[in-house]
């Protein structure tokens, strides 16, 4: 099997080629390595991946159809992972025209290029923050998610609607990719464990906001990547589905604290304030799905997952 990975500088395209490249023949990333956070960290990432023999990297832009086009002819792939996109809620409140850019408009040049060179295969992440404000929990993928609150996830509603008419039109297979806030080593600066660890090792306080009266289904890497794995190795799916793939049982912003707490051996300074715009107050997946489809069953606990992620920043940051 031959699989395209997009977004091989990211948090969860790093941990995937890792495991994927041990089962598939060829492995060929793509990434534009643009400025959101820290690109030397992005390149750490590549360079943990060197001495992969069957994976293949390559620097390019969604956004550049006629160079996308090009990779997908040379190398005619039987699967594509797309996990490139402009990643973030609040970000997107100055930055919107970036989320249109890589998450519209690059996507399309995916699913352009999986019509143009008959990719039978397409995974793709949407979020859970298309659920916008939903009360109903745990948020399910037979509810409605026409009401997002940010940019953000209205482009990736927009991305699970598209998927579904080229699915549709030209029979390629797409699975929707709902993760919920995904953490671990090798993790993002902009997410909640990387924030919160470098702060409290540096004695700085840490912004807590609605007060603590927040809770995430957060997700170690590992879990996810099992999932998405899974799914790609699993015959018989849907033409087109979409999947939580979540942890399944929510953790009080709190209590996520005091695990990043006791991992480092600190105490955090908190600055309380107030809800911010674009944010929610609760995510909790319904994993049923994904179990019924290919038995996935997330294992780590945040305690576990907080203790793994402070060993590595204290190894990759010399502390």
């Amino acid at each position: 099997m031959k699989v395209l990975i997009t977004g091989a500088a990211g948090f969860i395209g790093h941990a995937l080629i890792k495991q994927l490249s041990a089962t598939a023949e060829h492995v060929v990333g793509i990434d534009n390595i643009n400025d959101y956070y820290d690109v030397e960290l992005k390149h750490a990432r590549l360079r943990d991946l060197e001495g992969i023999g069957n994976f293949t990297f390559i620097r390019a832009d969604l956004v550049d159809a006629e160079v996308l086009n090009q990779i997908f002819a040379t190398h005619r792939f039987d699967c594509v992972i797309n996990l490139a996109a402009q990643a973030g809620v609040r970000y997107s409140l100055d930055n919107p025209k970036a989320y249109v850019q890589s998450n519209v408009v690059g996507f399309l040049n995916i699913l352009e290029a999986c019509r143009n060179f008959a990719v039978p295969k397409l995974l793709y992440a949407s979020s859970s923050s298309v659920y916008g404000l939903s009360k109903d929990v745990p948020f399910s993928t037979r509810q409605s998610v026409d009401c997002p609150i940010s940019l953000y996830a209205a482009t990736k509603k927009a991305n699970e609607l598209m998927a579904h008419t080229y699915s549709h039109l030209y029979g390629i297979q797409t699975i929707g990719l709902r993760f919920f806030t995904v953490y671990g080593p090798w993790g993002r600066p902009d997410m909640a464990m990387f924030k919160f660890t470098k702060a409290i090792l540096e004695g700085k306080p840490i912004d807590v906001y609605n007060h603590g009266q927040l809770s995430r289904d957060f997700t170690y890497i590992d879990d996810i990547i099992s999932g998405v794995m899974r799914l790609l190795e699993k015959d018989g799916l849907e033409a087109n589905s979409v999947f939580n793939i979540g942890h399944g049982s929510p953790v009080s912003l709190m209590d996520f604290i005091r695990a990043v707490e006791s991992a480092t051996g600190m105490t955090a300074n908190c600055n309380y304030l107030p809800m911010q715009p674009g944010d929610v107050e609760q995510t909790w997946a319904d994993t049923q799905g994904l179990f019924d489809a290919v038995g996935y069953t997330p294992s780590v606990k945040v305690a576990e997952g907080a203790a793994r992620f402070v060993e590595w920043y204290r190894a990759y940051y010399k502390i």
